[in-house]
Parts: structure tokens; sequence; C-alpha cells
């Protein structure tokens, strides 16, 4: 049963003993009244029988004093009393107005008979003493007839007394029981009143005070130590306590915001810090490896539970390529087409699940009865796609919000401009270390390669082979066809360097029209026809110029093997030497150098 119910009915409980409690006190009252009114009664009828009594004497007495003296003194102050008694006998009539019952009134009547008849003996008396006749007055006056009519007139008057007394007594008695009766009840009722409030007071203390107040302050204490799993009690009724029921739980619900909003602060500063160090891990990458390795380390830390990949664009083909991958996705391919994914399409954030339906990418194993969650993040720089960034959603992510998302899109934009920067370097380091008329390695990029690849021949045990190429007669034909024609027939030369080897970038032009060829782990008998093929490609190349008809190239190649012809170190200068005696030896040739001639040099 609820607090509200229970006092409610306590309260009833009260005002219905209060009324009780009253209507006893004047149930109570009323008996009391009575009794009263009885004995007031009692009062007016003995005083006017008694009257009534003390007159009947003193008529007797004042008629036998006349008769005894003659003094008509007696005389005149008998007929006083007899007018006086005239006024009593008036008001004995009207006894039974006051509360006299029928048979004390029976009583009272025969007293007056016996009175009047008494006063008629007196008148008889007096008229006798007024004619001198003292004897017979004195006989009727003092006769035993007379003293008997005296003593029966005082024996009815006390007769109607006693039956007044005994009634009014009685009456008094019940009244005066009545009223102890009430008044008893009453007290009962009184104190039952009283422990009821005082048990209604005290519940409600105990219950809508004292345990609220308790609670509350255990609850404050709590609050105090930032322990806010403490919950207020919930108090209904609208008082102090309420109002302060509420404010607790008001500055509850406060302390518990401020620290979600100080976890989400704390999370976001940690994610922030996260994202930030990795950002300068990739900028500080100098390969695309490097930066693969750091986007496979970071990302599972920054967004933890999602598999994924990374996918770089190849602009030649407008193929996706799996670069990298975490946590085992299972859903996307590792190579599909740059059109397969609405995210490459649109340039934007792309989930075709979770909380707004959309269209699912092409590359995503899909299945309409249980339809994944996935997230594609365009990786974009300079306007430029570059790549693309894959999630596999769990079941559970549905509730990320946009603030988390915020995460994803920080993290795509910073290995977007991460790549962006990369590729810029790269393409910086290739027009630094390239030719741009051939698009081969340049003198520059030379010292670098060469000592690489001694180094590894070296701790392999491996030969490295040299070979230096010259464009016979370059000079004159550019002087005759112009410099675009030569221009020409360097590119057709640098093409051809670079489809005859493994590794291009083993290609370079050396000067001019020179060119330099590394081939390592050959024999010299395998670099010497290695050599011979590069010649007869050359040959074939045929070029139109202007002012002319397409003519035949030719090259002079000199060819150096280390460590059979030459130290590691003097590989290019032997080459070079073994080029000089190829032109010397009339052109269109390849000679190999001789040990002891590179020996000597």
């Amino acid at each position: 049963m609820r607090l509200a119910t229970i006092t409610n009915w306590a309260y009833g409980a009260t005002v219905l003993l209060t009324i009780v409690s009253s209507t006893t006190m004047i149930f109570a009252s009323n008996a009391q009244e009575r009794e009263r009114e009885a004995v007031e009664q009692r009062y007016r009828l003995d005083r006017a029988t008694g009257t009534l009594g003390d007159e009947i004497y003193r008529l007797s007495d004042r008629a036998r004093q006349y008769v005894n003296t003659g003094d008509p003194t007696y005389l005149a102050g008998y007929r006083s009393e007899v007018a006086a008694l005239a006024s009593v006998e008036q008001r004995i009539r009207h006894i039974g107005d006051a509360g006299a019952s029928a048979s004390e009134l029976d009583a009272l009547k025969k007293a007056i008979a016996l009175a009047d008849t008494l006063h008629d003996e007196q008148e008889t008396a007096l008229a006798a003493q007024e004619r001198g006749d003292a004897a017979t007055a004195r006989q009727i006056l003092f006769g035993p007839e007379y003293e008997r009519q005296l003593d029966r007139s005082e024996l009815e008057v006390q007769r109607f007394q006693d039956q007044l007394d005994s009634r009014i007594e009685e009456r008094v008695a019940d009244a005066t029981e009545v009223s102890i009766l009430w008044k008893r009840i009453s007290e009962v009722v009184l104190a039952l009143t009283a422990l009821l409030v005082l048990c209604v007071l005290y519940f409600v203390f105990k219950r809508r005070v004292l345990h609220p107040v308790v609670r509350l302050s255990d609850v404050v204490n709590r609050l105090a130590v930032q322990d806010f799993a403490a919950e207020p009690p919930t108090v209904e009724h609208i008082d102090e306590i309420g109002d302060m029921a509420q404010a607790i739980r008001l500055f509850r619900e406060n302390g518990i915001e401020r620290q979600r909003l100080e976890v989400e602060r704390d999370a976001d500063r940690s994610m922030r810090d996260l994202l930030s160090r990795m950002t300068q891990r990739m900028q500080g990458s100098d390969t695309l490896h490097d930066l693969k390795e750091v986007v496979r380390r970071f990302i599972p830390e920054i967004v933890p539970d999602l598999p994924g990949r990374l996918y770089l664009l190849d602009q030649q083909s407008k193929l996706v390529v799996e670069a990298c991958s975490w946590l085992g996705p299972v859903r996307s391919s590792a190579q599909f087409s740059a059109t397969s994914c609405w995210a490459l399409r649109r340039g934007l954030r792309h989930r075709p699940a979770g909380d707004h339906v959309d269209v699912p990418c092409d590359h995503i194993d899909w299945n309409a009865e249980a339809p994944v969650d996935s997230l594609c993040l365009p990786l974009m720089a300079q306007r430029e796609t570059l790549g693309l960034l894959y999630f596999e959603m769990p079941t559970d992510a549905a509730n990320r919000g946009a603030a988390q998302l915020i995460y994803f899109d920080m993290l795509a934009e910073n290995i977007g401009l991460a790549i962006a920067n990369l590729q810029l370097r790269d393409s910086l380091r290739e027009m630094a270390m390239a030719d741009p008329l051939t698009g081969l390695a340049n003198r520059r990029q030379l010292g670098h390669v060469l000592e690489t690849q001694i180094a590894q021949a070296v701790r392999d045990g491996e030969p490295l082979s040299c070979l230096m190429i010259d464009v016979d007669h370059f000079k004159r034909f550019n002087d005759v066809h112009g410099h675009e024609a030569g221009d020409a027939v360097l590119r057709a030369v640098g093409r051809v360097l670079a489809n005859v080897t493994r590794e291009p970038e083993f290609a370079f032009r050396y000067g001019g029209e020179e060119f330099l060829l590394l081939l390592p782990a050959l024999s010299p008998e395998q670099a010497a026809e290695r050599a011979q093929d590069i010649r007869d490609r050359i040959a074939t190349i045929e070029l139109a110029h202007a002012g002319g008809e397409p003519g035949g190239l030719s090259v002079s190649i000199g060819l150096a093997v280390a460590p059979l012809h030459c130290d590691f170190s003097r590989l290019i200068p032997t080459a070079d030497a073994a080029l000089l005696r190829a032109k010397a030896l009339g052109r269109d040739r390849v000679e190999v150098a001789q040990v002891r001639k590179a020996a000597a040099l």
C-alpha cells in the first residue's frame, strides 16, 4: 500500500475519532446539564414545599398567640400571613409546571387540603375569640384534633418531599452515571485519537521525513565523492523533501552528463592524439611500403574490431588494388574497377546499411537476406582520387553516431594526404633522378644504384656487368636532321633499353648520346648476348624525320664484367674504355673489356 494511501486512511480515522470524541463530550455535557436541572428542580420544589410547611406552623402560632393574649397585633400578623399564604398556595398550584410527578402532586394536594382544614378551624377559633368565647377558641386551637390535623399536614408535606427527594436523587444518579459514562467514552476516544495522531505523526515523520532524509544524506555523500551510481530515492509528494530530492536528482543527472562528456572528451583527445601520431608516422614514410605498414599498425588501434582494406588506384588501368589489410576482411574483393564503388563515384563516404538504407557497392559480396554493413571512404587529395579506405562494420556498430564517423573522415583525409605527399615526393624524386627526354634514370641516380648493386654482388658473390652504349654518328645526324629528330632517336633508344631488362631502373642516360646499362648476376657470355640483342633491336628502329627518308640506327657497345675484368670500383671506366675501342674499330659493334687492358687502366 502506498504511503499516501496509508496517510489518508490515518487522517480519515483521526477525523472520525475526533468527531466521535466531540459527540461524546456533547452527550456528557447534556447529561451534566440534566443533572443540574434536576438539582435545580429539587431546590425549587423543596423551597416551595418548605415555605408551605413554615406558613402552616406560623399561622397556627399567630392564631394561638392571639387566643392566649388577645393582643390584636397577633391578629394583624395572622391576617398578613393568611394573605401571604394565599400567594404561596398560588405558587404551589404551579408546582406541576416545575416538574413534579402525579403521585407527588397528590401528596401535595392532601397537604394543601389539610392546611385548608386547619385554616378553617383557625378562622372558627378566631371568630370565637372575637365573640369573647376564649375557651372554645382554645379548645379548637389546642385540642387533640387540631394537633392531629397539624401533624397530618406536616406528614403529607414530608411525604411529598420524600417522594421528591427519592425521584430527584434517582434522576441525579442516572444523569451522573450517564455523564460519567459519556465522559469516559470521550476520554477513551480522545486517548485513541491522540495515540493515532502520534502514530501518524511518527509514521509520517519516519517514512516521509526521516527515511528520505537519511537516504538523501547518503546519496549526497556519495555524490560528493563523484560516485554518480548513487540514485536518489523517488519522492512523489510535493514538499521541501521532494524539492530537495528533485534538486539532488538534477545534480546527479548533471554530474553523469558531465562525466559522460569528460569520458567523450578524453576519448576524443586520445583518438586525436592517435590520429596525430599516425599522421606524423605517415609523413615520415619514405616509401609506399612504409606507409602501408603504418596504416596496418595504427588503424586497428583507432577503430578496433573493424576489419578493412586500404586500396590504391592504378591510374593506368583504373583498377583499385589492395595495398594492405587488417583483421581479415572477407566481403570485398582484393581488386576491382573504380566504377564498382559508389564512394569513388561520388567522392563521398558511402554506407549501404546502418541508419539509412543505400545502394550496395558492386565490389562487396552482398546478400539481400543478410546484408553486410560496410563503409567505403574515398581517399582524395587536390580533387584527385588516390584510393579507397574500406571497413566491414559489425552488427553492433549500427549506433555509431556522426561524431564517431568524423574520425573515419579524418582518417581517410590524413591517409589521402599522406599518399598524395608520398606520390608527390616520388614524382619530384623521379624528376630529379630521371632524364626528362628518355624517361631513363639519369647520372645522378646512377651513383646510388651502382653502390647498392655492388654491395649486393659482393654479398652474394655474383658478377655485375656494365654496358656503355653510344649512338653512332649522332652529332652528324643531329646537325643534318635537326634537334627534334635527334631527340626522337634518343627516345627510341631509351625505349629499347627500358624493355630489355627486368628492372627498367638499371638503364641510365649517361650523357649526350651515351647510355649505360647494369646487368646484375649475368655471366660475361650472357652479358655479351644481351649487348648484341640490344644492338640488333636498335638497328631495326626506323624513324621518319623532316626532309628525308626513314633511316636505320647503329650503336657501339663496350662491355665490362666485375670482378672478372676489373675491380667493382673500376667497372664504369673499364666499360667506357671498351666503348672507345669499339668506336675506334669502326663502330656498330660490341667490344668486351680485356683483363690485361682493364687492369692497366
